[in-house]
């Protein structure tokens, strides 16, 4: 019996695959994670190693499949999901890849964003893409390579060479070279996918310079997008179905009702609210985003993006040598009762919403010769409440409604005293699902839903269990002098790496 779904989760800082039993309300039975190298060639700069990513990803599938001693046979799909924006741009002959994959957190393109909002590109490109021109998306990656890559741009226009995200790298070379495919959801994180047309759009590819050629095709996310090469797990596994992590969060998040709302810790922290079949364009910063496709039909979102949240605390253990794993991270923080005074601005690669300032940097303030580890560590996760609280309180106004409960998921999710911290800054509910790993299990239920295994959304709700509830506690009074100091310590990062600002320091 085929009953089995692997969920390929191809993130930033790891490959996972996590395989669900179908058969028993999609319980999790087997996971395999596989870390691998961040390449930071020059300040902002973020790149991965193609290969790595592709390797990663299937020695984790493979570890994940002989833990459980199943056979390929019983595998009834696979689904795929994957840090989103990240560009890689390969050979169409050899498949090899031109340069490494340029991450979405690296800001080298900001100069061409700044010069595209300056000529007054931005209003035509929300309008098209619903995302704002920002180095955070695929478009100006592209862009880079192109110009940087000797050769690169004149094989682009020879039709030798092939774009993607992720998703697209993994298709490719897991169907055996056979399939250069994305889903909705992935395209419309490039800045070159039209969200109204449902196509890529030729104006700004032009404006770009990418030749059409280059462009993946787009299928719904719900969809078979083609067969696994049999010499990878020993059968031609059908790939069911692809979304963009934060996309495959919310529908793991069972939010498939219009408002419904979810925020994911993972590496950076993701608010995404659904919003029906149409797009709602912010006037404040949010994005808005294509959240799937099924079928002829197609939800949208929108959307909150932090850069910096879990990666703050992978910081705290590799950079600053505080702690062996990430989960000592709570217990350390546990150990004062507060801050002591100290906050932190985890703007590492700059600012996303609703700020948007590529230039911020990290900052720590309030430093006193009192202060200890475990009020830093304390700042740094509950930087990460406050961020979210930043991004709900402008979706909550672009939506004109007020959000009675947020559901999270991700690995930082797990964390009790942070969940606490976030329902008391939010002064709302906390909702956590029995299962965190809903981008996992989001994808898999789509898989599951492509197969036939699930015949409806309303049969995924069914067999969606919460874990634990945190509620608020802190008096209004104290939540307004934190979130005061908060957006004090924010304002002290803005700008501090662009060179314009020494002239005004």
């Amino acid at each position: 019996m085929k009953k089995y779904v692997l969920a390929l989760d191809q993130g930033t800082t790891s490959s996972r695959c996590i395989i669900f039993d179908m058969s028993n309300n999609g319980a999790l039975v087997s996971s395999c994670s596989q870390e691998f190298k961040q390449i930071f060639p020059f300040e902002g700069w973020v790149e991965h190693d193609p290969s790595e990513i592709l390797n990663s990803q299937i020695l984790a599938a493979r570890e994940a499949i002989k833990r459980i001693g199943i056979s390929p046979d019983q595998i009834a799909a696979i689904g795929i999901t994957n840090q989103r924006e990240t560009t890689l741009i390969w050979d169409k002959d050899t498949g090899a890849p031109v340069y490494n994959a340029i991450v979405w957190q690296c800001r080298r393109t900001a100069p061409v964003c700044d010069k595209l909002k300056n000529d007054g590109c931005a209003e035509i490109i929300r309008k098209k893409t619903g995302l704002i021109p920002d180095p955070y998306f695929s478009a100006t990656k592209i862009k880079w390579i192109l110009d940087n890559v000797p050769g690169a741009y004149q094989a682009a226009e020879s039709g030798k060479l092939m774009f993607g995200t992720v998703d697209s790298w993994l298709i490719y070379n897991l169907t055996g070279k056979k399939v250069h495919a994305t889903d909705l959801s992935n395209a419309s994180r490039t800045m070159l996918y039209n969200i109204n047309t449902l196509s890529w759009d030729e104006d700004l590819l032009k404006l770009f310079g990418i030749p059409l050629s280059m462009m993946p095709q787009v299928l719904p996310s719900c969809n078979i997008f083609g067969y696994t090469d049999k010499s990878i797990f020993g059968a031609e596994i059908p790939i069911a179905s692809v979304a963009g992590d934060q996309q495959a969060a919310l529908f793991g998040q069972c939010c498939f009702d219009m408002g419904d709302a979810k925020n994911t810790y993972g590496t950076g922290g993701f608010m995404l609210m659904n919003t029906g079949n149409r797009p709602i364009y912010s006037k404040n910063g949010l994005l808005t985003t294509i959240a799937w496709g099924i079928g002829n039909d197609v939800t949208y979102a929108l959307e909150g993006s932090v850069f910096i949240c879990g990666a703050a605390i992978q910081w705290l253990r590799d950079g600053l040598k505080m702690f062996n794993y990430a989960y000592q991270s709570e217990e350390i923080a546990s150990s004062v009762k507060d801050s002591g005074g100290v906050y932190f601005v985890p703007a590492f690669v700059g600012l996303g919403a609703p700020y948007w300032d590529p230039y911020a940097r990290g900052l720590i303030i309030g430093i006193t010769r009192g202060t200890t580890q475990s009020h830093i560590v304390r700042a740094v996760l509950e930087s990460m409440a406050y961020q979210t609280l930043d991004v709900l309180k402008i979706m909550e106004e672009e939506c004109d409604a007020k959000m009675s409960s947020l559901r999270v998921d991700g690995g930082a999710s797990s964390n009790n005293l942070l969940m606490k911290f976030q329902a008391d800054i939010l002064n709302i509910p906390i909702i956590r699902p029995f299962l965190v790993e809903t981008t996992a299990y989001g994808v898999a239920n789509m898989a599951a839903l492509t197969m036939g295994i699930y015949s409806s959304l309303e049969e995924i709700k069914k067999v969606n269990k919460i874990d634990v509830s945190f509620l608020p506690s802190i008096s209004d009074a104290e939540r307004t002098d934190k979130l005061k100091m908060w957006h004090r310590a924010v304002k002290k990062s803005a700008g501090w790496a662009d060179d314009r600002m020494l002239w005004t320091d």
